[in-house]
């Protein structure tokens, strides 16, 4: 059985750059939410490019959902039906967190939302990689996109969301550090990951 693993956090955690090193050393199929199809990609412009015009909370959670149904039907399901695993930078969580959170507009209704978008199909592990939003905002260069640029009360939300996601869910969730060197961080993660894909090899 393949594994579906989300790298999550806010923006600067380094999760993009850690969801490649797992990808490497797993062999797995690599990919981000929004903008791992065609639709995506550009869903992820309107979404977020700083040039764009700003759109409401429930239209952003509507396409963030449009979004991560194309990426679920094209890419993941068929990947882990090959029994590739699968790594993606964002999921279903990040709606949870930013819409559901830092929006407002509640956990629960965008968790219903995207649970008809992916059709109840959810990361079997989700990496959080928490970082204090100041430090990941000094980690931040050239021009923020729209979520980077919601300021330090936004981004404060999502963390906080993020831990409350963690702590209903223990299960799922793997909480790890994201103040050290991309090194240390990638052999965190490792040291967590590497059981379970040996479990689920067996």
């Amino acid at each position: 059985m393949a594994l579906y693993i989300a790298l999550e956090g806010g923006e600067g955690s380094g999760k993009s750059s850690q969801a490649r090193r797992l990808a490497r050393r797993l062999d797995a199929v690599l990919t981000r939410e929004p903008g791992g199809t065609t639709l995506g990609s550009e869903l992820r412009k309107l979404l977020l490019a700083p040039d764009m015009p700003a759109v409401s909370p429930r239209a952003e959670a509507l396409l963030m959902a449009a979004d991560r149904a194309e990426h679920m039907a094209l890419v993941i399901e068929p990947a882990l039906a090959d029994r590739r695993h699968v790594v993606s930078d964002r999921s279903v969580y990040s709606s949870l967190a930013y819409q559901g959170g830092a929006r407002g507009l509640g956990i629960e209704q965008i968790r219903r939302l995207n649970d008809f978008a992916v059709g109840g199909v959810l990361p079997d592990v989700v990496v959080l990689l928490e970082l204090a939003p100041e430090v990941a905002a000094s980690r931040l260069s050239g021009i923020p996109d729209k979520l980077e640029a919601a300021g330090t009360r936004f981004h404060d939300t999502v963390l906080t969301t993020y831990r409350q996601l963690a702590a209903r869910e223990p299960d799922r969730f793997l909480i790890v550090a994201a103040d050290g060197g991309y090194a240390k961080v990638e052999a965190a993660i490792w040291a967590r990951i590497e059981p379970l894909v040996e479990a689920d090899s067996q």
